[in-house]
């Protein structure tokens, strides 16, 4: 399975709404890593990867959700959810094709040709699959889903406020009463 990346500066004292654009930031770019080749029948763990990706978008868009502006937040994750069916679309298929493959291996030629009848109605599902998943992947570029994705997290980043008596491990009272001191 493809493996998650971390989320630089992610700890129990982040502010939740700079965890969401921290972790938005590097689910994204791990969705749009996968998009190179993706599309490439021969390679399905492209698809598997780029799979995972949109479903980890998709749980952290839903988890960190009061903290985007609710519409553009709901335009977004309609686009992730659009592109994790259309992977979805393509990547059921790969997976029939591959154990289905795996198993007329071990047949006798004889005993092959009703399943190779069987695997073109799903060779033709993959391809209309990928299809679907060209598609998606145009309409994500074509509505510009990165620079989205990235305004959520600035959107996100800016309800953390930036003076120091706010930032984590730091204790208001005692600057307020060293300034009092001086």
């Amino acid at each position: 399975m493809a493996k998650a990346k971390p989320i630089p500066g992610l700890a129990a004292d982040l502010p939740y709404a700079q965890a969401a654009a921290a972790t938005v930031r590097v689910r994204a770019a791990e969705l749009f890593a996968h998009a190179d080749g993706v599309l490439d029948v021969e390679d399905i763990e492209r698809v598997h990867a780029m799979r995972v990706a949109s479903r980890r978008l998709r749980a952290v868009l839903e988890i960190y959700a009061p903290c985007f502006p609710a519409k553009e937040h709901r335009a977004v994750l309609r686009e992730v959810k659009r592109i994790a069916d259309a992977l979805g679309a393509r990547r059921d298929p790969d997976v029939q094709i591959e154990g289905l493959e795996r198993f007329a291996s071990l047949m006798a030629d004889e005993d092959r040709a009703g399943l190779e009848a069987y695997l073109d109605g799903i060779r033709a599902e993959q391809a209309a699959g990928n299809e679907r998943l060209a598609a998606g992947l145009q309409r994500l570029e074509q509505r510009d889903l990165q620079t989205r994705l990235a305004a959520l997290a600035d959107a996100a980043e800016a309800l953390v406020p930036t003076h120091e008596a706010d930032e984590p491990g730091e204790d208001s009272t005692a600057s307020d009463d060293e300034g009092r001191a001086a």
